[in-house]
This record gives structure tokens, C-alpha cells and sequence, in this order.
């Protein structure tokens, strides 16, 4: 029987730090990685490539941290009066 992959959207799929990362806060799932029980995500700025680095994928289901897509500055603040 198979086994359902963990998070099987995440490559080339968009989010927005709520936090400036590395000075930016768009980025996007250019290579994911299992080990084990954990799923990583290789995340790019969107302005700069040479900014990569790796992340536990659930650190992205954490809304206090992440937004899916592409978010402003003014959709942050809304979400945040939200929570």
C-alpha cells in the first residue's frame, strides 16, 4: 500500500514571510527533500536567487511565520488583526 507524501504541493509553491528572511519576504520551493519523517523545502527569494536556504516544511503551516502566495505588506497587516 502506498504511503500519501507529506506537503506534495510544495514544489514551486509561493510564500511570504511575515518577517524579513535573509531581507526579503517572497519566496518560492525550488527543491524538496525527505529524510526520515521530515520534509524539507530549498526556498529562493523571488528577488534575489542567490539568497537560497533549507526549512522544515511545517514551519510553513505556521501562519505566525508564513503566508501562502505572494502576500503585501497591507494583506499582512490584515491577516495579523485576523488572528
Amino acid at each position: 500500500m502506498n504511503k500519501r507524501q507529506k506537503f506534495p504541493y510544495l514544489l514551486g509553491s509561493k510564500w511570504t514571510a511575515k518577517q524579513n528572511t535573509w531581507g526579503w519576504r517572497h519566496f518560492q520551493v525550488i527543491n524538496r527533500s525527505k529524510q526520515g519523517p521530515w520534509v524539507f523545502a530549498e526556498m529562493v527569494a523571488s528577488c534575489d536567487p542567490k539568497v537560497r536556504f533549507w526549512l522544515n516544511a511545517q514551519q510553513l503551516t505556521e501562519q505566525s511565520d508564513w503566508l501562502s502566495g505572494w502576500r503585501s505588506l497591507e494583506e499582512i497587516r490584515e491577516k495579523e488583526q485576523d488572528i
